[in-house]
Formats: structure tokens, C-alpha cells, sequence
């Protein structure tokens, strides 16, 4: 299948608390298969709902819906809590194992950014785990290559400061600007305000 036939069927929405499952279930090979993650254990549904939950109160959640079923998502989180970073974000995505190389993580990513631009987000940060040797089974350089792709620049590195597998990983940082900085930004607005506001603003295909 062509990345043309994918895109021509793949619909990008907002998450809802009922695709959890789904999620999870694309998540949790990457917590125990893989160091892309750093977390050790696969969250029980009920966490992993209320953090969809939380998510969606404040940032957007998105999945990449083929066929009927979830194939990928996308999200964005505070890159600090206080309130002088409101407008920058942290932003997550992953794609189904078997469904990778498709242009799903583009189109995820294009209208998460979409949707971060209307709330009046200005940048977009990735934290990306790195490995710390050419070769290893665990984890690739191909999330730092991705988010090069989508415009992303890398801006810090900190070095074996994660371990997992029985090794230390380093972590990167990674940057994007989706808009040259105002001398006076509007307010951020929550995703949630947002969408109560005018239903047109959801960003689905």
C-alpha cells in the first residue's frame, strides 16, 4: 500500500476517552519492547483514560483512525507548568509498530500543529530518548530523524541520564517554531474552551 492509498483513507480526530483501550494497546508494546519510552510498566486502562482525560482539558489529543481502527496519535503537554510557558508545549506522538512508514506521523503531527496555532501556541517541543551507542536493540535514531523531517531542530542532549534494559540512555531536546513570536501574545486558550467555543475549530479530516 502507498502512502497516497493510506492518506486517501486515513481520518485525523480528537481522542475520546472511549479510544483508551485502543491507545494503550498501540503504547504498550513501546513501554515493553522498546527505550522510546522511559517508562517501565504499561498503565492500567483506568490511568491511561484519565490521562486522555486531563490531556484534553487543557492540549489536544489526536488519533489517526483507518478502517475503523486506531492506527496512531498525537498529543501536546505543558513544557513547564508555570505560567510564563503557556506558550510552548511538549508534544508526543506514536504509530501502530506495523503501520509505521505510511506518512501517519506527518499527517498527526500537521494538524496537532494546526490546532496548537489556534490556541496560540507558539513552539513545539519534542523530549526523545537517544541511544548512547550506533547499534541498539532497544531504541533507534529514528525519532530525532522524523521530527527532523517535520521541522524540528536539535537544541540539547543530556547524556545517560535515563536507564533502562540494563542500560543508560541519553535524551535529547528538540525544537520547532510554528510562528514568529508576537511582542504581545494572546492568551493562550484551553483546547477544551476551544472547542466549546466553535465546534469548527475540531481538527478532523
Amino acid at each position: 500500500m502507498t502512502s497516497s492509498e493510506v492518506n486517501t483513507k486515513l481520518q485525523i480526530r480528537i481522542a475520546t476517552p472511549l479510544d483508551a483501550k485502543e491507545i494503550l494497546d498501540i503504547y504498550a508494546p513501546y513501554i515493553l519492547q522498546t527505550a522510546i519510552t522511559f517508562e517501565y510498566e504499561v498503565p492500567t486502562l483506568e490511568a491511561f483514560t484519565r490521562r486522555i482525560e486531563q490531556t484534553l482539558v487543557k492540549y489536544p489529543y489526536l488519533v489517526a483512525e483507518q478502517d475503523g481502527r486506531i492506527v496512531g496519535y498525537a498529543y501536546a503537554g505543558p513544557l513547564h507548568e508555570r505560567a510564563a510557558y503557556d506558550w510552548a508545549v511538549e508534544t508526543s506522538i506514536y504509530v501502530k509498530m506495523d503501520a509505521k512508514g505510511q506518512g501517519i506521523g506527518k499527517k498527526l503531527y500537521v494538524a496537532l500543529e494546526e490546532a496548537l496555532l489556534r490556541q496560540h501556541i507558539v513552539c513545539v517541543n519534542a523530549c526523545i530518548a537517544y541511544p548512547d551507542q550506533e547499534k541498539d536493540v532497544y531504541l533507534t535514531k529514528d525519532s530525532v530523524d522524523f521530527h527532523a523531517h517535520q521541522g524540528y531542530k536539535m537544541v540539547g542532549k543530556f547524556h545517560q541520564c535515563a536507564y533502562k534494559f540494563d542500560h543508560w540512555y541519553n535524551m535529547v531536546w528538540m525544537e520547532k517554531s510554528l510562528c514568529e513570536r508576537p511582542q504581545h501574545p494572546e492568551p493562550m486558550i484551553w483546547f477544551s474552551r476551544l472547542r466549546k467555543k466553535n465546534a469548527k475549530t475540531e481538527p478532523v479530516d
